[in-house]
């Protein structure tokens, strides 16, 4: 028993002799890495906007009343979002009572215009014989002349009848004209009542599909200043827009003919195509931010596109085929100085005080170049880093353009599938664990 005590007592103590040699032997720095590849690039400007019809059309009423009834589309259904509608189909009905009453009061009118004028002509008639007797009587008078045939008072009074008879005419003549007139303004008033009588029956301007149906039977409306809204017909769904708010940072990248991907949340896996249209003059401001409105061109002959939804826009800025791609999370990455290849780090060092000179700052040799001023040299050349044991080394390469992801990578010595470093795992060093399945934890930089 006192020898078996003694063999557990010697086999613990060497278990935890390995234990302790293996954790304080083991490296405390791992590098992630990530393989450069040659792909397509792609960059891109993101942006979100709306499924609009291409061209819809506001269906209104013009005059008032109650509506009373809805049309019917061509497969007899009653008129309803997303109905497909002809040119002059019906789509509603307003209560025509009292228009049926003023076009008949206007067709009276006009009938009692058109008497007037008939007996205006009669009057006239009666009017140009007395005046044809009235002239004979004068005429035979001034014969006669003034003496012992003819007395003054008589001779006076053919004068007269002569001269009052030619003024009726002329009364007659204006009536005549009058009348008329007013056979024209009754016929104007029948045309506007009828008009009205007409516009109780609200029928589809254009062939499309109903969008938005904005009234129910029994609601009044009413028509004042504004023609209240009925229907929103778009003309065509086969051809659609997205109105995309761009940034006016991003604007000066945008142009007609632009390719343009975009997806909408109610086909997450799918991505539709199309082509930027124009761009709006009209920018708003939002927040003290421009935005100008891009519209994009779009097939939807399949008729998956609903109008209004959401899409996530990506304009096409440029397309690079077949060109080695760095991850962007590689050339942000540098190391502590420690981690550099010892017969590199006087050169690491001396690259990173004059990066930090040009920054105009001045935080001691061994401080790395800041993010920003990374960032900046990103766009014209840059650095990665392999690993060499368990040091790295600095590779210094020309970067092209870049989008969210990846960046064009312009170097001699690197190839597609070499490794380079965009990150380091630190290794737990206070591992006091004998057991060595124990879960071996690890600390993220």
């Amino acid at each position: 028993m006192k020898w078996f005590v003694i063999l557990a007592v010697l086999a613990l103590l060497a278990t935890g002799g390995w234990s302790y040699w293996r954790v304080k032997n083991r490296p405390t720095t791992t590098f992630r890495t990530e393989a450069i590849t040659r792909g397509d690039l792609v960059p891109n400007i993101g942006a979100t906007g709306t499924v609009e019809p291409q061209e819809v059309v506001d269906v209104g009423a013009q005059v008032e009343g109650q509506i009373i009834s809805f049309g019917t589309d061509d497969k007899g259904k009653m008129i309803d979002y997303g109905s497909t509608v002809e040119a002059g189909t019906v789509l509603a009905r307003i209560d025509d009572t009292l228009y049926q009453a003023d076009a008949a009061n206007a067709q009276a009118a006009l009938d009692q215009a058109k008497a007037g004028v008939t007996k205006a002509i009669a009057d006239l008639a009666q009017m140009q014989a007395k005046l044809e007797q009235a002239q004979s009587d004068w005429e035979r008078a001034q014969k006669l002349g003034e003496g012992d045939a003819l007395s003054q008072s008589d001779y006076n009074s053919y004068k007269a009848a002569y001269d009052t008879a030619k003024a009726n005419v002329g009364v007659d003549q204006a009536i005549i004209e009058q009348s008329k007139a007013s056979v024209t303004q009754a016929e104007a008033m029948l045309k506007r009542s009828v008009q009205n009588l007409a516009y109780c029956t609200i029928s589809s301007p254009v062939k499309g599909v109903i969008v938005d149906r904005r009234v129910n039977i029994g609601e009044t409306v009413v028509s004042s200043l504004n023609t209240p809204s009925l229907f929103l017909i778009a003309k065509d769904l086969r051809q659609i827009q997205v109105w995309v708010s761009v940034n006016e940072a991003d604007i000066g990248n945008i142009h007609a003919d632009q390719p343009v991907s975009f997806t909408v949340d109610a086909y997450p896996n799918d991505t539709f195509h199309g082509t930027v249209g124009k761009i709006r003059l009209n920018a708003s401001m939002t927040q003290n931010v421009v935005t100008y409105t891009v519209e994009v061109n779009t097939d939807n002959s399949d008729g998956r596109l609903l109008p209004y939804l959401s899409a996530n826009v990506k304009f096409e800025i440029s397309n690079h085929k077949n060109v080695l791609l760095v991850p962007n999370a590689a050339l942000r990455w540098y190391p502590e100085v420690a981690m550099v290849e010892p017969s590199e780090r006087d050169a690491v060092l001396a690259d990173a005080e004059k990066s930090e000179d040009k920054d105009g700052s001045d935080h001691g040799p061994a401080t790395r170049p800041s993010a920003q001023h990374r960032e900046e040299q990103a766009s014209t050349r840059g650095m990665v880093w392999i690993v060499e044991g368990k040091y790295v080394r600095p590779v210094k390469v020309r970067i092209g353009e870049s989008d969210s992801i990846l960046s064009e990578l312009m170097s001699d010595s690197l190839r597609a599938g070499d490794q380079v470093v965009e990150g380091v795992e630190d290794l737990q060093s206070a591992d006091t664990s004998t057991n060595p399945f124990a879960p071996q934890m690890f600390r993220r930089h």
